[in-house]
């Protein structure tokens, strides 16, 4: 019985680990690594382990920082099924295929722009890697137990991150031994729009939990929304644009939601709204087949919406025309599209059109891994870069942690906390600085804490069996 991490151990992105129990290998995520001059170099990178041998995937959720890799997975040699919740399994191929035409795009530009003798760049995986690695998912429904193999038994619930964000529950069992692994998968916020809150656990007998906010406090969830609201008022009278980068699954479903409810006090009927991202449309679309995932004030919300959020102001810019046809506004427009840390997509060309505008206001709503260009705008850096042209930076920067699909410290802390029993826990999914600032406090209520690395193994067998009863039921 052996946990071994490779990737999102002393970063945020790449989630990747391995359970070895009863003669089988499982993979929990397989997620692409974001950020950094040598993000595309490592992601081409040979797995540290045999993809061929692993006999299944257990993924948390569609974020490609957690599903990324897992076409390249396939692509090199992986077979096994892929097992997820349904919900999950509905928003993979959104993001895999976008994924994979990207990738596409890139190499034949580059191969464009390439010196006549040099051998012709591969994309990291195509659209036709991402079709067979849809056909090995298995989804299954949450908060019930799935024996996956003779002695491995998995359970997903609700992770309160994005829809179809899990935390995986594993109960393995190898020559009369048992233990419960809880790997957290990411953390959504208590009390935010649309989702359930995250799943409460009584017991585990060892904890891999993320720590992507572990050194930081999210504002208020209604002062976030109050501030929200008083950005377009000011965005309004100074007579520019509004930009937000916005990752297509979660935080544009929620944008939506909230202009929807506070159309009238935000005077929202004076802009016209933007989703300038196809990938979005279709989350969007996703997001509001799977109501049986919502918050009840969602589920009543809904029902008095009967189509996706009434806006009679959103404009659903599907096609490159659609997108470029936003350019001749110059006040007045809500401009929502991907990518989320400004590292491609429609993005780029509204930032590189609009960000030397001091009328122009550009709200961030989630986390910027160090590398990106996301990262560079929130610490306002006087000049950026995009697609080659240097742009004197004068735009309004506003970071809504408020909105951030992941928990902070104290949604952290109150998630692990609800185990009485304390099991130890392995931090992933956190710049180090972040790590060990929530590993201090997780050791102030009682937890043994280590903040993994790549390559470190725990030997589960040595670990004291906390879950009780409940590592057998």
């Amino acid at each position: 019985m052996e946990l071994e991490f490779f990737g999102a151990a002393g970063e945020v992105t790449g989630s990747c680990h391995i359970v070895r129990a009863a003669d089988r290998q499982l993979l929990l995520d397989c997620g692409m690594i974001q950020g950094g001059r040598d993000a595309q170099a490592r992601n081409r990178m040979a797995f540290p382990f045999n993809a061929q041998a692993l006999d299944a995937v257990v993924l948390s959720h569609a974020h490609l920082d957690h599903c990324g890799r897992l076409p390249l997975l396939v692509q090199r040699g992986f077979r096994g099924p892929i097992y997820t919740n349904r919900a999950c399994r509905d928003l993979l191929p959104v993001l895999l295929k976008d994924s994979a035409k990207l990738a596409e795009r890139d190499a034949e530009r580059r191969n464009r722009q390439r010196d006549g003798g040099d051998e012709d760049i591969e994309p990291l995986y195509t659209v036709a890697d991402v079709e067979k690695t849809l056909e090995l998912v298995r989804p299954f429904a949450y908060d019930e137990k799935h024996t996956l193999f003779p002695g491995i038994t998995a359970r997903v619930r609700d992770a309160g991150h994005i829809l179809g964000s899990s935390s995986i529950e594993l109960w393995v069992e190898e020559a009369s031994v048992r233990r419960k692994l809880l790997f957290s998968g990411d953390l959504g916020q208590y009390e935010s729009p649309i989702l359930l809150d995250p799943h409460e656990f009584h017991s585990a007998d060892v904890v891999l939990m993320e720590s992507t906010y572990g050194n930081r406090l999210h504002r208020d969830r209604d002062a976030t929304e109050v501030e929200l609201g008083e950005i377009l008022m000011a965005a309004w009278r100074d007579g520019g644009n509004v930009v937000i980068p916005a990752f297509a699954i979660g935080r544009s479903q929620e944008l939506l939601y909230l202009f929807a409810k506070h159309f009238k006090d935000w005077r929202m009927q004076r802009w016209r709204i933007f989703l300038d991202s196809p990938m979005a449309i279709e989350a969007s679309e996703i997001y509001w087949r799977h109501e049986d995932r919502y918050d009840e004030e969602a589920r009543h919300l809904r029902a008095g919406f009967g189509t996706m959020p009434p806006l009679p102001n959103l404009v659903l810019a599907r096609t490159a025309d659609d997108s470029k046809a936003i350019n001749a506004m110059r006040r007045g427009a809500i401009i929502i599209a991907g990518s989320g840390m400004c590292t491609g997509g429609r993005i780029l060309h509204h930032l590189k059109r609009e960000a030397g505008r001091r009328e122009c206001q550009i709200v961030f709503t989630g986390f910027q891994a160090p590398g990106t260009l996301g990262r560079a705008i929130v610490d306002r850096s006087e000049k950026i870069r995009i697609h080659g042209q240097q742009i004197e930076f004068a735009a309004q920067v506003h970071t809504l942690g408020g909105l951030s699909a992941h928990g902070d410290q104290h949604d952290l802390l109150r998630w692990y906390g609800s185990m009485a029993e304390r099991p130890p826990v392995y931090l992933v999914h956190g710049e180090r600085e972040s790590a060990e600032a929530l590993a201090v406090e997780l050791r102030k209520i009682g937890a043994t804490v280590t903040v993994s690395e790549p390559g470190l193994k725990v030997e589960l067998a040595n670990l004291p069996s906390r879950a009780g009863q409940d590592a057998v039921d």
